[in-house]
This record gives C-alpha cells, sequence and structure tokens, in this order.
C-alpha cells in the first residue's frame, strides 16, 4: 500500500479532510465515496493502481469523518447541488487540472455534476451505482424501486428520522447486508467505515438528502442555480464509464440504462455480474480498470 498523508482544504462552506497518496507530479485521480461509506471504500482499488502515475485525492464528503462545517449558521445540505459544488470547489481548492474523477452511489452524483455544469478541470469520469438524470416521479415509480428507496422514504417519518440520528449503526449496517451479496471481510470493513458515522452533521446532511430529493424539503439558497441547472440534466462532454453491479438492490440496475443521451464525450456501462451496490469494495479489479480506461482515452 502507497504511503498516504491526511490533510484539509477550504471550500466554501467545509474545512474537508482528505488523504493524498502517490507522486507529486502524477496525473491528479480524485476518489469520490459514497453513502453510508467513507474514504476507506477506495482501499482496495488504489491498491490495483499502485504501478500507474496517479497522484490520488480521496476526500470525505460532509458529514462523513473528520471534514466539517466553517460556520454553524450553514445550512446542513445533502442536496446534489450541496455535493457538486462541494467537488468542484475542491479542484478548485487544490488547483487540480486534467482530473480523473470517480466516484460511487454520492460520489458518482457529485462527480455527474461537476462534469455536467463544471467540466473545465476534468479528463474523465468513472462513476457506479448510480445512473446520471434519474429524477422520476413517484407517480412513475416501478414500485419495485420505491421499495428499494424504503429508507429514503423513512425520513419523512419521526421514528425513521430518530433511527438515522439515534440508531443509525444498526440502520447502516442493515443498508450495507441488504444492498449487496456478501463479500469478504464486509463485516470487518463496515467496523471500521463506522467511525465515520459520528460525524456530528451525518444525521442532518442524510435525513435532508432524502427529504429535499423527495420534494419534501427545500435545498439551501446559495445552492439554487446549481440546483436549477442540475434539473435540466445538462449534456456531459467528459469521456464517461459507468459501473453498474447487476445485484445491486439499492440503485436497481434498471436506473442506469438507457442513458447514452446525455453523453457528448463518450458514454460506456459495464454491468458486473455477481456485484452489488459497493462496487469499489466488492470489485476493485473492475474500477482500476475503468480508472485506467478512461486515463488512456486522453492522454
Amino acid at each position: 500500500m502507497l504511503p498516504r498523508t491526511r490533510s484539509t482544504c477550504r471550500t466554501n462552506e467545509l474545512e474537508v479532510a482528505y488523504e493524498v497518496l502517490g507522486p507529486a507530479k502524477g496525473r491528479p485521480l480524485v476518489l469520490i465515496h459514497g453513502w453510508p461509506d467513507d474514504v476507506r471504500c477506495w482501499d482496495k482499488t488504489i491498491e490495483k493502481l499502485s504501478h500507474h502515475n496517479f497522484r490520488i485525492y480521496a476526500p470525505y464528503l460532509r458529514g462523513s469523518g473528520p471534514t466539517r462545517f466553517l460556520r454553524d449558521t450553514t445550512m446542513r445540505s445533502g442536496a446534489i447541488a450541496a455535493l457538486t459544488l462541494d467537488l468542484s470547489q475542491f479542484l478548485d481548492a487544490l488547483d487540480l487540472n486534467d482530473a480523473i474523477v470517480a466516484g460511487y452511489d454520492w460520489g458518482a452524483r457529485a462527480a455527474y455534476g461537476v462534469a455536467a455544469l463544471f467540466p473545465g478541470r476534468l479528463a474523465g469520469l468513472v462513476a457506479a451505482s448510480a445512473g446520471y438524470a434519474t429524477a422520476v416521479p413517484p407517480t412513475e415509480m416501478p414500485y419495485d424501486l420505491a421499495q428499494a428507496y424504503w429508507y429514503e422514504w423513512y425520513v419523512a417519518t419521526g421514528q425513521g428520522e430518530q433511527a438515522y440520528r439515534a440508531d443509525r449503526r444498526r440502520l447502516c449496517r442493515y443498508l450495507w447486508e441488504s444492498w449487496s451479496p456478501a463479500w469478504p471481510g464486509r463485516d470487518r470493513e463496515f467496523e471500521v467505515m463506522a467511525a465515520s458515522l459520528d460525524n456530528p452533521d451525518w444525521a442532518e446532511i442524510s435525513i435532508h438528502a432524502y427529504r429535499q430529493r423527495w420534494h419534501d424539503a427545500r435545498g439551501a439558497p446559495e445552492h439554487e442555480d446549481a440546483e436549477r441547472r442540475l434539473a435540466e440534466a445538462p449534456r456531459i462532454e467528459v469521456p464517461t464509464i459507468m459501473l453498474q453491479g447487476a445485484e445491486d438492490r439499492d440503485n436497481l440496475p434498471v436506473t442506469s440504462e438507457n442513458k447514452e443521451r446525455y453523453f457528448a464525450g463518450g458514454y460506456e456501462r459495464r454491468l458486473l455480474s455477481g456485484v452489488g451496490h459497493f462496487v469499489p469494495r466488492e470489485a476493485p479489479q473492475a474500477f482500476a480498470e475503468a480508472i485506467l480506461a478512461i486515463s488512456q482515452r486522453r492522454q
């Protein structure tokens, strides 16, 4: 395993904690974790890339691990627009250019957002476990997908909100166990990750993310422009590979089908047999191969 350093940088709203490793002059690769997860999800993928010339940055999302808000008065938004702006400003703060961005779940949604609205610093995108432009009115949603999203609806109840606040480890352990087939070391990996759930803003951000997604809460006023633009599903101009677990029991495979029309820079969807939601943990070789494939397209 490559030696790594923990550092921080400031965006408009956050003191972002991130890990950095690899040669200082290597090509920038930014890895954005999902929910409920943290940067440890990338360890096996990073190991597969250890002999390639990448300077790797792995930030903790808002509400995860040691990342903190700069001000108590800032709204604890979990909206995709907020995640998009966090990532865009992270790239700006570190002055990362010609970067490959790879993310899964919430990290994929942030990466799509940056690729769509702020593509200037990006050379390519690898996304997993979340398709692009997936907003579907509940009246049109297949009921098997609505059932998969039970935890998103759960926050609308008092009991659900309490579970997110006071029973988050048990809740998240159940999500890990139900979204994917078991993989070697899953229980140990959960225990290592679980400390990141103790972030003081985790519950507030998580609850807001799903209430706002289903129009039960408003986003932050300062994110309104990004939110409006993302709602239009702008085309993505950078080369993109999307990894979908065939056994994903959260974002079902149907949610990432037929997205080619949104991508003008080249798009490929790879369906991974036997893999569930936690793609970088379950299929690190496939994730590393996708990153290398994207890096070769822009050399």
